[in-house]
C-alpha cells in the first residue's frame, strides 16, 4: 500500500467506528490483565462467559492469589488451555502482590516478566489500560496487515513494527481496534466481506470479493 494511503485507509476505519474499545469485560487493568491472558486460543465472548464468575469471586490480585489454581480452574474450564491459564493466572497474581503491591505494572518489560504475558498481551494492558501508543499484532491484525498491503511482514513482530511507523501518531493508540474489528467481522480469513468494508478504495488485496455472502457465513 502506497504511503499517501495509509492515513485515508485508517481514517475510512476511524469514521466507521469513532470511540472503538475492547470486547472484553474487566473494571480494572488487572481485570483486563487476566482476561487478555484467558483471550490466546479463544474468543472475546467465551472470556467474558467465564470471568463474569471469575471475576466476582477474585476481582483483586490477591483475591485471585488466595483463589489460586484449582480455585481459578473450575471458572475456565470452558476455554481452551484452560489448566495452563489457570496456573498462570493464578502465578501472575502472587508476582503482582509481592513484586508490585497487588498493581499492574505499566511497563513492558515487568508486564512481560508474569507468567503467560508475551508481547502481544503486554501490548494490549499498555495500549487499553495505560493509553500507550502500542500495536498488539493478533491473527486477525496479521492477516489485515499483509492481505491489504497496510504492513506486510513474515511474522508479527514485523508486521507490529511495520504498522508502529506508518499509522499516523495521532491515529496509532486507537488503530489497534480499529484493525482487530475489521479483521475480525469483516475482513474475514476464509471469505472477506469487501462489498461492505469502508476502506475497501485503498485495499491492495487481489482477491476481493465484490458481491454479498454466498453460502454459509464465515466465522469471524
Amino acid at each position: 500500500m502506497p504511503e499517501a494511503d495509509v492515513r485515508p485507509f485508517i481514517e475510512a476505519l476511524a469514521r466507521a467506528n469513532p470511540e472503538p474499545r475492547s470486547e472484553l469485560d474487566y473494571a480494572s487493568p488487572f481485570q483486563l490483565l487476566v482476561a487478555v491472558v484467558l483471550s490466546a486460543q479463544a474468543t472475546d465472548a467465551s472470556v467474558n462467559r467465564a470471568t463474569r464468575g471469575l471475576f466476582a469471586a477474585a476481582p483483586t490480585p490477591a483475591a485471585m492469589a488466595a483463589l489460586g489454581e484449582e480455585g481459578i480452574a473450575p471458572f475456565i474450564r470452558t476455554i481452551g488451555l484452560w489448566r495452563a491459564k489457570a496456573r498462570a493466572v493464578a502465578a501472575l497474581s502472587r508476582l503482582l502482590v509481592e513484586r508490585h503491591g497487588g498493581e499492574v505494572p505499566a511497563e513492558r518489560a515487568a508486564l512481560e516478566a508474569l507468567p503467560g504475558v508475551g508481547r502481544k498481551t503486554a501490548n494490549v494492558v499498555l495500549n487499553v489500560a495505560f493509553g500507550q501508543d502500542t500495536m498488539a499484532v493478533d491473527t486477525h491484525i496479521f492477516r489485515l496487515g499483509n492481505r491489504t498491503g497496510l504492513a506486510p511482514g513474515k511474522d508479527v513482530r514485523a508486521v507490529e513494527e511495520a504498522l508502529v511507523k506508518r499509522i499516523p501518531r495521532e491515529y496509532l493508540r486507537d488503530a489497534h481496534h480499529w484493525l482487530i474489528l475489521h479483521g475480525r467481522y469483516v475482513c474475514k480469513a476464509r471469505k472477506p466481506e469487501c462489498w461492505r468494508c469502508v476502506a475497501e478504495k485503498w485495499c491492495k488485496y487481489t482477491e476481493k470479493n465484490p458481491g454479498g455472502p454466498q453460502g454459509p457465513p464465515d466465522l469471524p
